[in-house]
């Protein structure tokens, strides 16, 4: 989950989120199993195919995924010293392509949908004292958070990288994680203080009065 929601409409957006989680939920099974390199080149093509057909905003986001080269070529470099090129394609590919499915998902699915589809899981334990909500709020905001702390990642090192041809510093490493941490405290705040923040906007009770609403508000300005 590489960048934030896409915004223009495409027709992976009229999918309903309970099937586009689904099928998330079976091909992460189906790549799990897989250890033949083919497999997952296949699947890539076809997963670019997919991003091609939903315009230009999408296939710019894969301009983010050079973010990811570093951690790929550690994993592939690993796997190839210790079990051989098959498994480390194998190892790679799939990372690729969690990463690149996952993306897909969220950038065409909004968070109050995917919050709707999550939080029927829960019902059967609420006579355990599971708050269904909460659960499937923390869930949702967890797949939310990611792509948005990608981003900032992606926009602090392109700025270093900008000022300096040196290698990333752990000093930015320290600023990303306070990043992580004040917008962890901003989300929470906001879902303590919902109505202090929505004060006098005609959206109170409705999109701003659930908490979701708030995190979703908060992760929009700081994203």
């Amino acid at each position: 989950m590489i960048g934030g929601h896409l915004y223009s409409q495409t027709w992976l957006h009229h999918l309903s989120a309970s099937l586009k989680l689904l099928a998330l939920l079976v091909m992460t099974i189906f790549f799990v199993a897989q250890q033949y390199w083919l497999v997952f080149a296949f699947a890539l093509g076809v997963v670019l195919a997919v991003y091609a057909s939903l315009g230009r905003q999408a296939l710019r986001r894969l301009l983010q995924l050079r973010a990811l080269l570093p951690l790929l070529l550690i994993i592939y470099g690993l796997q190839l010293y210790t079990s051989g090129y098959n498994q480390a394609a194998v190892s790679a590919g799939r990372l690729l392509l969690m990463i690149m499915l996952a993306d897909l998902v969220t950038m065409t699915t909004p968070m109050q949908m995917m919050l709707d589809t999550i939080a029927p899981l829960f019902k059967p334990f609420e006579r355990f004292g599971v708050n269904a909500r909460k659960m499937a709020l923390a869930i949702a905001l967890v797949i939310r958070f990611i792509p948005v702390l990608f981003d900032i990642w992606t926009r602090r090192r392109e700025a270093w990288r900008a000022r300096t041809s040196r290698r990333v510093p752990m000093l930015l490493i320290k600023l990303f994680l306070l990043d992580t941490l004040q917008m962890a405290d901003h989300v929470a705040e906001a879902n303590r203080d919902e109505w202090s923040l929505c004060s006098g906007s005609a959206r109170c009770g409705q999109s701003f009065g659930d908490p979701l609403g708030v995190a979703e508000h908060v992760l929009r300005i700081g994203g």
